[in-house]
C-alpha cells in the first residue's frame, strides 16, 4: 500500500492540492470559448470533455482537449514524482483525475475522466497506456461503442497492474475505475438499453 506516513501529511496536502488544481483546469471549456464556439456546457451533453468538444464539429479542438486533459494529469504525476517520489506520483495523478471530474471553478461539475485516467497512467505506468489503447481499439472495432471501449479498458488496467506486481498503482487505478464507471452510469444505462450511440453515427 501507499506509505503516506513516509510522504508526510504536509507534503501529502501539497501533492493533492497541486494535482487537484492542475486537474481542475477545464481545457475543453477554455478552448471552445477562445475559438468563439460558445459555452461548452450548453452544447450536446454539456460535458467539458473532448467527446463533447467533438460535437462542435471542430476535430482539431477536440484532439487538443483530449491531449491537454491527459497531459494535466501526467504533469501532476511527474512533478509530484520529481519532488516527492513514486507514491506521490500516484496521488498527484489521482488528485488531477478528481480535479477534472469535480472542478471547483464549475460547481464541481466536470468531465468523465477517461483522458485524465490515461494521463495518470502515462505519468506512473507508461506501458499501461499501450495496454489501454490496445483494449480500447479492440473493443471499439468489435462493438463500435466508444464508451464501452473505455469502460473495458479501465477495468483491464488495475487487473494488469496487479498481475505485474505493481500493487500500489493497481489499487489507485481500481479506485479510479470505480469512479469512472459511476461517471458513466448514463452511458451504461444506454448500453444496456441498446440506445448508446455508436462510433461514426450521429445521435
Amino acid at each position: 500500500m501507499i506509505d503516506i506516513s513516509a510522504l508526510g501529511w504536509g507534503n501529502l496536502a501539497i501533492v493533492l492540492l497541486f494535482g487537484y488544481l492542475l486537474g481542475s483546469i477545464p481545457f475543453g471549456l477554455v478552448l471552445t470559448k477562445m475559438a468563439g464556439l460558445g459555452d461548452l456546457r450548453s452544447i450536446g451533453s454539456g460535458n467539458i470533455g473532448a467527446t463533447n468538444v467533438l460535437r462542435t464539429g471542430n476535430k482539431k479542438l477536440a484532439a487538443a482537449t483530449l491531449l491537454l486533459d491527459a497531459l494535466k494529469a501526467t504533469a501532476a504525476a511527474l512533478i509530484a514524482h520529481a519532488v516527492f517520489g513514486q507514491n506521490a506520483a500516484l496521488l498527484g495523478g489521482f488528485a488531477a483525475f478528481l480535479g477534472h471530474l469535480f472542478p471547483i471553478w464549475l460547481g464541481f461539475k466536470g468531465g468523465k475522466g477517461v483522458a485524465t485516467y490515461i494521463g495518470t497512467l502515462l505519468g506512473v505506468a507508461p506501458l499501461m497506456v499501450l495496454v489501454f489503447a490496445i483494449v480500447w481499439l479492440a473493443v471499439a472495432f468489435i462493438t463500435r461503442y466508444s464508451s464501452l471501449s473505455a469502460l473495458v479498458a479501465t477495468l483491464v488496467i488495475p487487473v494488469a497492474l496487479w498481475i505485474l506486481g505493481v500493487e500500489e498503482a493497481a489499487v489507485v487505478t481500481a479506485v479510479m475505475t470505480v469512479i469512472t464507471y459511476w461517471r458513466h452510469k448514463e452511458n451504461i444505462g444506454r448500453l444496456i438499453a441498446g440506445t448508446e450511440s455508436k462510433i461514426g453515427k450521429k445521435g
